[in-house]
């Protein structure tokens, strides 16, 4: 089993499509990765090198930010959103949808579920 960047990438699947279980690439970057490597995009992860592991790792880890890095960043930047006291950090603080989506109806992903009037829940019958 490859295992590339602290992540273990699933054995019968095409390389091009187990590169997108590390956070931060997707299918394309995985076929430019792939591209700049010059490794089959076809090819199964069991049948990788140790070689060709080691080029992938090499040049995602000069290239890219991904996994521990790239999700350090991204709690970084929204720390820093909630501090200057935008808009945007705002939202974020309060748990509310964030991209001007409506909130009178919907953005339950964000709010959670629906409190009852009153706390009380009626039975059936009544």
């Amino acid at each position: 089993m490859a295992r590339i960047i602290g992540v273990e990438l699933p054995k019968q699947k095409r390389v091009e499509i187990a590169l997108t279980y590390i956070y931060g690439i997707g299918r394309y970057r995985s076929c430019e990765i792939l591209e700049n490597t010059s490794i089959d995009l076809n090819k199964k992860t069991d049948d990788l090198t140790d070689e060709e592991v080691s080029k992938i790792t090499d040049f995602i880890q000069k290239s890219y930010k991904v996994e521990g890095e790239l999700r350090r960043d991204l709690q970084q930047h929204l720390r820093h959103l909630i501090e200057i006291g935008s808009y945007r950090g705002i939202r974020h603080k309060l748990g509310l949808p964030v991209r001007g989506q409506r909130t009178k109806t919907n953005a339950r992903t964000r709010k959670g579920p629906k409190s009852g009037v009153g706390g009380q829940r009626r039975k059936k019958g009544d």
